[in-house]
């Protein structure tokens, strides 16, 4: 019997105030699925998802799946500098993929669609953190091409609602 050929990588877009609910469920537990009829979205969200929305800086992109389920988001930011020859940069951040639909590609669809973003910007470099304990994390960005090139630093200035701790 012949194998069906493989889908087209879902396109990544950006986020709508509807997809709320199902980015904060991907961001509240990146090893187990979060139904996004459970999420409670705050005004705090609501202000923030607004402010992202507002400024062309800033993009929350979603990859959807063939019947429009929220897969994966991430967060990129574009920076101005003066390095890299006046060149902007894009820092992408709060990537995630379903836990249940990972070693599908779509990971390697949601960076790949991002990096293309970029570069179309015209972006000098993309640029990622990744908490040192997700080492799984950290090999899926070498096997994208990107190198551990500089040693990251955070100073948390409150704790996260829900979050002790963590900032």
């Amino acid at each position: 019997m012949p194998t069906a050929p493989p889908r087209p990588a879902p396109a990544l877009r950006p986020a709508t105030r509807a997809d709320l609910p199902a980015v904060l469920a991907l961001l509240a537990d990146e090893d187990r699925v979060v139904d996004p009829a459970t999420v409670v979205v705050t005004e705090v969200y609501e202000r923030a998802f607004a402010a992202i929305d507002a400024d062309p800086r800033n993009e929350l992109l979603v990859l959807p799946d063939g019947d429009g389920t929220v897969v994966g988001c991430l967060q990129a930011t574009y920076i101005p500098g003066l390095g890299k020859g006046g060149a902007e940069r894009a820092l992408v951040e709060a990537v995630r993929i379903r836990p249940d639909r990972r070693g599908e590609g779509l990971g390697r669809a949601l960076m790949d669609q991002a990096v293309d973003r970029a570069r179309a910007r015209g972006c000098a470099l993309v640029q990622l953190t990744s908490d040192k304990r997700r080492e799984d994390a950290h090999r899926f960005y070498a096997a994208l091409g990107f190198a551990r090139s500089h040693e990251g630093f955070k100073l948390a200035l409150r704790a996260l609602p829900g979050r002790p701790g963590r900032a």
